[in-house]
């Protein structure tokens, strides 16, 4: 499979590694200096493209990508308030968009086991109140981190709670989030349920980077074959997991 990568940095440089492992070519490689690459023409050299931005450019990067007809795997957060108008793009061009917060399968397991447990807590009266703490790199630029929302959001709808507030701010009826950035921590979530009596603690920490580049390689396998607006949730249900070339 022909992969545009669109971001080389840490993240980049692992997915090269993983892609190349999985018998994968990069045939583009577009970083921060070298934008003006990001083209139709050379984008028509991909069968997908991986795209790990920035916040600021992720948005025209996926743009440009719908409008060359190349599916893209987008890792970027903090861009979403223009996923709708990404949504309608996506759909006029019949195109493939692959997004997720994160791209570990343990995350994703880890989210899963949220959702299940949050489902159970609601149906009981103990009072567990939720709370979470996400620790990142300091070269993460978006706080708190697209992981530690999606997170809050599952867990949320499923206690019937209001969403979320970033620490120091704090909201009645809104499961706190503290966002930490210090040295070189790939990504370390918690999440605690307290009440009168005890506590669940639940954590995902990340060992490298290399468990989020393999997903998204993986993702990209799955959305060169696949139409429209796809998520962890169509992966997770599709045998591909070991799948190379």
């Amino acid at each position: 499979m022909k992969i545009a990568l669109i971001g080389y940095g840490k993240m980049g440089h692992e997915i090269e590694k993983v892609a190349n492992e999985r018998n994968h070519e990069i045939v583009l490689i577009v970083d921060k200096d070298s934008s003006q690459m990001l083209t139709t023409e050379a984008l028509s050299r991909a069968e997908v493209a991986i795209e790990f931005s920035t916040p600021e450019s992720a948005f025209a990067n996926v743009t440009a990508c719908i409008n060359a007809h190349t599916p893209v795997v987008c890792g970027t957060t903090g861009w979403l308030d223009k996923l709708e108008e990404v949504k309608k793009l996506l759909a006029e061009n019949d195109g493939s968009l692959f997004y997720a917060s994160n791209y570990s399968l343990g995350v994703n397991l880890f989210f899963k086991m949220n959702e299940i447990l949050a489902q159970v807590l609601s149906s009981t009266s103990n009072g567990y109140t939720p709370s979470i703490q996400e620790i990142h790199h300091t070269q993460k630029l978006d706080a708190p981190s697209g992981t530690a929302i999606t997170l809050a959001e599952i867990v949320s709808h499923n206690l019937h709670l209001n969403g979320w507030s970033l620490l120091p701010s704090t909201e009645e009826g809104k499961i706190p989030i503290e966002a930490i950035r210090e040295g070189n921590v790939p990504g370390t979530h918690t999440i605690t349920y307290q009440s009168e009596q005890d506590e669940l603690i639940l954590t995902h920490k990340a060992k490298s980077r290399r468990g989020f580049a393999l997903g998204a390689v993986i993702a990209a396998e799955y959305t060169a074959a696949n139409k429209g607006f796809l998520t962890m949730d169509n992966l997770l249900s599709f045998p591909i997991i070991n799948k190379k070339g």
